[in-house]
């Protein structure tokens, strides 16, 4: 492709991604097809010379598109928000067009320092402990995060040992029933083994791990001739947005060495607001490492995880191997940083370029108006469940999640937590809308997270109103 035709395409691309922002209301929120549907679309074989690229955005057009759930669809309530935006599409455009490989300050200085100057700036926004400053680095997702804390703890807790020689120490990992299940599957990679996860006990109203029974499972493993290796405290869970007690989490930690892993992949960008820095409380004592997600609710599109530690030595050591291939003068001098040894992988992306975009364009205000405006809105869909005796909603909603259930007082537990589970079904299957579930308690919840760019009140009252439709229905003679 030439670079006349690359314009000429490019023109092409952008048009079309511009005309889908301005419809995107048209489609069915859920993709429609059945599976195999898209594959059996598809030459079973590639073609043998080139095509133009017409032909590919005529088959986007008619062979993906009805494959596509739409993530940035005003009434997709699933999961959590995965924000994308001019500012951010652009970013990743540039970074594919500059086509940097950017493991080594070396094989692109700016690619390494507006890294970290930018996520240095997301620290800023978020008003996060100084000790991170410099200490922060972009991850593909907050698995991998979690997986690098992991291997960090170990490196620190088995002075090199385990890198080096294998794992011959007994160490435990503690995540409660609520942390995501990226934590097993590091223990998984790490070596560590599922078997060495303790579960602790969740406070039954907030589901927020319980620090007592926290202690009291690390005092029986170090009887039992165990190393407490890492604890991970989540700030929004998955599930329910439950926030566990960094402060009280972090004292068990320091007084059994145990790494503190803070995941707030969901809910920590939204501490760009003031009022939501308590979000913070105890990261700058106790955190040994903290992850956030600008790719969740902060306008950036996938992928890009924000990773800070207190301490970049555990990590470094972790994870640097230097073949004689990637020797150079800048890596020897010692005074750059190569985010080759922060990281999984050694390629990287320069994944900073979107980041930078979106900061620059929407600046803090921007923004913290686009964090007040998902609270805002769950905050009200909150008030309707609250204020409707068919519907049981559960306390916990400070953010853009709001989870709530239909009360059936004529049906058992189990037959009314399916009959919950059919309407979903059913309102999901119709296109106008994207719901997920959860359980608490030993029951059914529906989940609604609001932070889609294009969500408005209306999109919300809408699906609310579908939603409680649904139910009358059912209950109707």
């Amino acid at each position: 492709m030439t670079p006349d035709e690359f314009r000429r395409h490019g023109r092409q691309v952008v048009d079309w991604i511009a005309a889908y922002q301005e419809k995107i209301e048209s489609y069915p929120v859920r993709s429609q097809v059945a599976p195999g549907e898209v594959l059996e679309a598809l030459p079973p074989s590639p073609p043998e010379t080139g095509e133009g690229f017409e032909g590919v955005l005529a088959d986007l057009d008619r062979v993906l598109m009805p494959g596509i759930t739409h993530w940035q669809h005003p009434s997709f309530f699933a999961y959590f928000p995965a924000n994308a935006s001019g500012p951010a599409i652009l970013g990743d455009l540039l970074s594919s067009g500059l086509g940097v490989q950017g493991m080594l300050w070396a094989t692109s200085p700016a690619c390494t320092e507006l890294e970290t100057r930018v996520v240095d700036w997301l620290a800023q926004l978020l008003e996060l402990p100084e000790a991170y400053r410099g200490n922060g680095v972009i991850q593909d997702s907050a698995s991998s995060a979690s997986l690098v804390a992991v291997v960090a703890a170990l490196h620190r807790a088995g002075g090199g040992k385990p890198g080096r020689d294998g794992i011959s120490a007994r160490y435990t990992l503690y995540t409660s029933s609520q942390t995501h299940s990226s934590l097993e599957k590091a223990a998984r990679i790490c070596g560590i083994g599922a078997a060495a996860v303790r579960v602790v006990d969740v406070d039954p109203q907030s589901l927020a791990m319980d620090p007592a029974c926290l202690e009291t499972t690390i005092a029986r493993d170090r009887a039992a001739g165990a190393v407490p290796l890492l604890v991970c405290a989540t700030v929004g869970t998955t599930s329910t947005t439950a926030i566990d007690p960094v402060p009280e989490i972090g004292v068990v930690c320091r007084r059994n060495g145990a790494w503190l892993h803070v995941d707030a992949a969901y809910a920590g960008v939204a501490a760009v607001c003031p009022e939501l820095r308590w979000l913070n409380d105890g990261l700058a004592q106790y955190a040994d490492s903290y992850v956030t997600n600008p790719h969740k609710w902060m306008l950036t599109n996938f992928d890009c995880t924000a990773l800070w530690v207190a301490d970049r030595a555990p990590l470094v050591g972790a994870l640097s191997v230097l073949p004689e291939y990637l020797r150079n003068q800048a890596t020897a001098s010692g005074e750059v940083i190569d985010y080759r040894d922060w990281q999984i992988p050694l390629g990287r992306r320069f994944r900073a370029l979107k980041l930078w975009s979106v900061i620059r364009w929407y600046g803090a205000q921007g923004l913290r108006a686009h964090i007040r405006s998902g609270i805002g809105l769950a905050q009200e869909l909150a008030g309707w469940i609250e204020a409707d005796a068919a519907f049981h909603l559960h306390p916990h909603h400070p953010l853009g999640l709001v989870c709530f259930r239909p009360l059936w007082p004529q049906l058992p537990d189990t037959e009314a937590d399916a009959t919950t589970l059919r309407i979903m079904q059913r309102l999901n299957d119709s296109g106008e809308l994207y719901l997920t579930h959860t359980k608490a308690g030993g029951r059914v919840l529906l989940r609604m997270a609001i932070g889609a760019p294009g969500t408005e009140l209306r999109h919300v009252r809408l699906a609310w109103d579908r939603i409680a439709a649904a139910v009358r229905a059912e209950t109707a003679p």
